[in-house]
C-alpha cells in the first residue's frame, strides 16, 4: 500500500544560502538544491552576507548571480543599520521584507534600537519588517510599533519569555507575526553535550520548559522557519554560530504529526498558506511536492546542503520527499536535482 502524500510546494521565509562571499558554506544552487530535497519550492534569503545587502547595487548583484544558480524560486530580504533609508522605496519593489538584527548574528550586523522606530516608519507599509530579538530587547521592538501600523515579523522565537510578549502585544492588535525554528521545537539545552558545537546557534537552545510552552502555543505561532544557517565543519569548530535546516524540517514535522503532536493543517497552515499571506509570495496550484511517509534515518552524506551536515543526523523520522513540481515542471526526483541551474524563479522581477 502507498504511503505518498502530496503537499503544496512550501515556503521558507529565513535562510542563509551565504552567496555571494562566502561560498564555502553554500551557494545559491546547493541552497536551492536542499530547499527543493526538503520540500521547498520557495526560500527568502537574509541579507547578513559578508558584505550586508544594504545597498541596491549589492541587491542587484545578488539577484543577478541567483538568477545564474538558483534551482527553486528564490526572493530577497533587504537589510539596514539605519544608514540607509533613502534607498527603502526603491529596495522594497525588489524585496520581499527588510530585516533588522537587534541582537548580535553572523556577521556582526546589529543595529542599534535607538533607529528601530525610524526605520519602521520609512519602509513601505505594505512590507514586512523582520526582526531577530533577544529576550534583552524584545520590549522595545515592540513599544517601538505603537501607531504605526507597521507589520512587523519575529524570526525564530525559542522561549516562553518572548512569545508570551507576542501575545500580549497580538491582543492589544499590533500587526505582529512570528515563527519558530524547527531546532527550538525538537532540541533543547540538555542536546548540548550530545552535540558539541554542532548545536550551536543564535538563538541558543533553550530549557525544557520553554519547548514545552511553544508546542503548546502553536496556534500563537504563525509560521515554522529552518533559519537555514550553514558552516563547514572547520568553522563549526572554530565557534561559527548557526545550524542548517531546509532538509529537516518537513520530516521532524511530519514525525511530529505521526506522534500526535501537530496537525497536517498545520503543517500546511504554517509552511505555505501563513508566509504566502503574509509575505505576498505567490503560488502556483501545479508547484507541489509528493512525500513519502515510510521511516528512514536522516544521514549526512544524504544531505544536498554544501555544509553537510545536520544536528539531526541519525535521528528516524518520517517523511522524505520523493519528487518536486515547479509550475508543472518535475524538478527533483528521488534524491536527484533535474532543473537546470538559473531555472528557479526570483521573486518580484
Amino acid at each position: 500500500m502507498s504511503n505518498m502524500i502530496r503537499l503544496p510546494g512550501l515556503i521558507d521565509i529565513h535562510v542563509h544560502l551565504r552567496d555571494p562571499g562566502q561560498t564555502e558554506k553554500e551557494d545559491f544552487t546547493t541552497g536551492t538544491s536542499a530547499a527543493l530535497a526538503g520540500g521547498f519550492t520557495t526560500v527568502i534569503d537574509m541579507p547578513n552576507n559578508a558584505q550586508p545587502i544594504t545597498t541596491i547595487e549589492r541587491l542587484k548583484e545578488k539577484r543577478e548571480i541567483a538568477s545564474k544558480k538558483a534551482v527553486s524560486d528564490i526572493g530577497f530580504h533587504y537589510g539596514s543599520l539605519g544608514d540607509n533609508l533613502d534607498t527603502f522605496e526603491e529596495a522594497a519593489k525588489s524585496t520581499i521584507g527588510l530585516k533588522l538584527y537587534l541582537n548580535n548574528t553572523t556577521g556582526g550586523y546589529l543595529l542599534d534600537v535607538k533607529h528601530l522606530r525610524e526605520i519602521y516608519a520609512a519602509w513601505p507599509k505594505e512590507s514586512v519588517v523582520l526582526l531577530h530579538v533577544e529576550e534583552d530587547v524584545i520590549d522595545v521592538a515592540i513599544e517601538s510599533l505603537q501607531g504605526l501600523n507597521r507589520p512587523v515579523h519575529v524570526c525564530h522565537m525559542p522561549s516562553r519569555a518572548i512569545l508570551e510578549k507576542i501575545i500580549v502585544a497580538k491582543q492589544q492588535g499590533l500587526p505582529v507575526t512570528c515563527g519558530v525554528c524547527p531546532h527550538h521545537l525538537f532540541l533543547t539545552n540538555e542536546d548540548l553535550d550530545r552535540l558539541g558545537v554542532y548545536g550551536d546557534m543564535l538563538p541558543s537552545l533553550k530549557t525544557k520548559a520553554d519547548q514545552e510552552y511553544l508546542w503548546d502555543h502553536l496556534d500563537d505561532i504563525d509560521i515554522f522557519e529552518s533559519d537555514h544557517a550553514p558552516h563547514t565543519d572547520e568553522e563549526k569548530q572554530a565557534g561559527a554560530h548557526g545550524v542548517p535546516g531546509l532538509e529537516t524540517t518537513l520530516p521532524l514535522l511530519l514525525t511530529a504529526e505521526k506522534q500526535g503532536r501537530i496537525t497536517r493543517e498545520q503543517i500546511i497552515d504554517k509552511c505555505f498558506t501563513a508566509p504566502a499571506r503574509i509575505f505576498n509570495i505567490p503560488t502556483d496550484d501545479d508547484t507541489y511536492i509528493e512525500v513519502d511517509l515510510d521511516e528512514y534515518v536522516i544521514k549526512n552524506d544524504d544531505l544536498l546542503t554544501k555544509c553537510g551536515w545536520s544536528p539531526f543526523a541519525g535521528q528516524t523520522v518520517n517523511g522524505k520527499v520523493k519528487k518536486v513540481h515547479i509550475r508543472g515542471e518535475l524538478v527533483f526526483e528521488n534524491g536527484k536535482v533535474i532543473a537546470k541551474p538559473g531555472s528557479g524563479r526570483i521573486l518580484k522581477d
